[in-house]
């Protein structure tokens, strides 16, 4: 049973910084790629970040680009994501996913993660 817990979301004002945790349990984490995508009220579910396995291959959709960075610690099982100059538009319900295993990694498609986490909220207050 793979298990994905977040941890880190809060309010924060415009301009501070966050960072997020996801930590894995039941799957060699090492292995596998690791994504972040976020959920605002009213919206779809949209890509932020994902990492692959090894620490040079990160992608971020554009608009955090710059401002989030996405890091892993194979040793504690852990995916982070740092996020600075935070914007009311940041907004939304954070969730971590693990990479699905046997098929093409599309690591900007929901579909391409078989493993999510619950969720952490994150309020950007202007």
């Amino acid at each position: 049973q793979v298990q994905l817990v977040e941890s880190g979301g809060g309010l924060v004002q415009a301009g501070g910084s966050l960072r997020l945790s996801c930590t894995a349990s039941g799957r060699l984490f090492s292995g596998y790629g690791m994504g972040w995508f976020r959920q605002a009220p009213g919206k779809e579910r949209e890509f932020v970040a994902a990492m692959g396995r090894r620490e040079d291959s990160t992608y971020y959709a554009d608009s955090v680009k710059g401002r989030f960075t996405i890091s892993r610690d194979n040793a504690k099982n852990t995916v982070y994501l740092q996020m600075n100059s935070l914007k009311p538009e940041d907004t939304a319900v954070y969730y971590c996913a693990t990479q699905r295993p046997g098929s093409l990694w599309y690591k900007a498609q929901a579909t391409s993660y078989d493993y999510w986490g619950q969720g952490t909220r994150v309020t950007v207050s202007s």
